[in-house]
């Protein structure tokens, strides 16, 4: 798959990837499904999920460190200030050949456009948060977000 190609792919991801509505409780739910499949898998990772700039769920699984925080902070500030996943966001400047620093003038020691971070959007109000993971490699955080994402969204539109 081309660069473009995924880039079109996970905006396709962020239309789908939408809440109706959404809450602590939301927020609460997520990140226990992102802990159990974590805890299944056998896998390290660090959950961070925020509304607008409240912390609202964080959780360090056994075998992470104060570096997965600050990962999980850097990566929030790309959806943060981009209204897009990380993981777009780090195709996007690979495909252009650029740092975030060359194309943005951003600082990346508090900026991390890597996968990972991924927008909660709510229909007709936007993006409020995002609900982010560190500790995996490759591509796997942002798959691990959205395969629960679309999980709960799945089960909230059957109710």
């Amino acid at each position: 798959m081309t660069d473009e190609q995924l880039l079109e792919e996970l905006l396709q991801e962020e239309k789908e990837l939408q809440f109706v509505s959404f809450s602590n409780e939301t927020a609460l739910r997520i990140g226990m499904e992102i802990i159990d499949r974590a805890k299944v898998e056998g896998k390290s990772i660090t959950i961070d999920i925020r509304i607008g700039e409240q912390q609202v769920f964080h959780y360090a699984c056994p075998g992470t460190s104060a570096d997965n925080d600050a990962w999980t902070e850097r990566k929030a500030r790309i959806v943060d200030r981009f209204g897009r996943s990380s993981y777009y966001m780090e195709i996007e400047l690979r495909a252009a050949g650029k740092t975030i620093a060359d194309r943005y003038f951003l600082d990346p020691s508090r900026y991390a456009p890597f996968n990972g971070a991924f927008p909660i959007r709510v229909r007709r109000a936007g993006v409020i948060g995002s609900v982010v993971v560190s500790g995996l490699p490759g591509d796997q955080d942002h798959k691990l977000v959205t395969a629960v994402l679309r999980q709960v969204i799945d089960a909230s539109a059957v109710q």
